[in-house]
């Protein structure tokens, strides 16, 4: 992975993250708010651990990271993410997602991404900065 590559990873999780952000701003009541809640938010999740992934590569080449767990594991362990607790959840709440037809668990997890959007937006904006010019 280069640097380009990894920016390239950034700048479409900016644009995940903006597409994310106006759909929480959408009523729940809303006819398919919530699924189109979870579907995005489902697209974020992926970029952002592959763009912390992208980073590790360019920071640590012989890093073997293949999961999402031990990338959000690293990226803890190395201070690039505060709560990994809620990162896991984050993680959790993805793989929920493909149960998503039990209509109180698409309620559960709507929330807890709405919770858990400001972390996922401060987390790209702080990861970006680690990005060489």
């Amino acid at each position: 992975m280069n640097a380009q590559n990894a920016k390239r990873r950034f700048d479409d999780l900016d644009r995940a993250l903006a597409w994310l952000e106006e759909a929480l701003a959408i009523p729940a009541d809303a006819p398919l708010a919530i699924d189109g809640t979870i579907q995005r938010y489902e697209f974020v999740f992926e970029l952002c651990w592959k763009a912390m992934k992208a980073l590790f590569e360019l920071e640590a080449p012989a890093a073997e990271l293949g999961t999402p767990r031990a990338v959000i594991k690293a990226a803890f362990a190395a201070g690039w993410i505060d709560d990994e607790t809620a990162w896991l959840d984050l993680l959790d709440m993805r793989n929920a997602t493909s149960h998503t037809y039990r209509e109180a668990l698409a309620r559960d997890v709507y929330r807890r991404i709405a919770l858990h959007f400001p972390m996922l937006k401060a987390a790209t904006q702080q990861l970006k900065l680690r990005l060489p010019r």
